[in-house]
């Protein structure tokens, strides 16, 4: 590999790295001023989210700069291919957590539902995946890659399960069909980062080991993890 090469890819982490931490940002924001019912906290996820436009702009002209000038091979063209994907998966996940802000604004004017949820459960699952995507993005760890792919099957059963619930209490009591539809919308909002932070472990998997486990079934997916 050519220093000139190795410069540029070096830069290219760093400034995924950056995005990385500027939506896991937003994301704990947005879940913060949900579970805090603070609307001014919600606002300032939705006015951070043009920097992070911006920044998934700033990366994937890096990537297409490096495959014009360098027409990398082998491990170095998985990189770049992986950086991409992740790049756009970790811009999803700033719309996402803007999304959220949005539905917390309207939730922190409203009186809450009288009713037991696992939202506080879901929200923390959600953000430990988030952080062990990006940490395994970070160390290059196919190991804590396939555990957040592993972790997803739990935040879906418990957004099925909340569906169930909120469903349930709009058939019994109409008035609380507005505020039951913006939860409903938050727990799906939550469930759609969690895949994202599904994707990017997969892509880690793909640029250390070279393989594919995006549709694998369940058990190759979790292969070589520990439990």
């Amino acid at each position: 590999m050519s220093k000139h090469l190795q410069h540029d890819l070096d830069r290219l982490k760093k400034e995924t790295l950056a995005m990385g931490s500027m939506v896991e940002h937003a994301i704990n924001k947005a879940i913060r001023a949900l579970l805090d019912r603070d609307a001014e906290l919600a606002r300032e996820v939705s006015q951070g989210d043009d920097a992070i436009d911006r920044k998934e702009l700033e990366v994937e002209d890096m990537c297409l700069k490096i495959l014009a000038l360098h027409q990398p091979v082998a491990g170095d063209l998985r990189y770049l291919v992986a950086v991409l994907k992740v790049n756009n998966d970790l811009e999803r996940m700033g719309d996402l957590a803007g999304n959220i802000a949005e539905r917390a604004m309207f939730l922190a004017s409203q009186a809450p539902l009288a009713i037991e949820l696992e939202i506080e459960r879901m929200v923390e699952s959600v953000r430990t995946m988030v952080s062990e995507s990006l940490d395994a993005l970070v160390e290059q760890d196919p190991v804590l890659a396939r555990r957040v792919c592993r972790e997803d099957d739990a935040v879906d059963a418990m957004q099925r399960r909340m569906f169930d619930t909120l469903t349930a209490l709009m058939m019994r009591d109409p008035s609380t069909v507005e505020r039951a539809v913006q939860l409903l919308s938050v727990t799906r909002h939550l469930e759609r980062i969690a895949d994202s932070a599904t994707n990017i472990a997969e892509d880690v998997v793909f640029v250390v080991e070279g393989e594919v486990i995006r549709h694998a079934p369940h058990p190759e997916r979790a292969r070589g993890s520990v439990r």
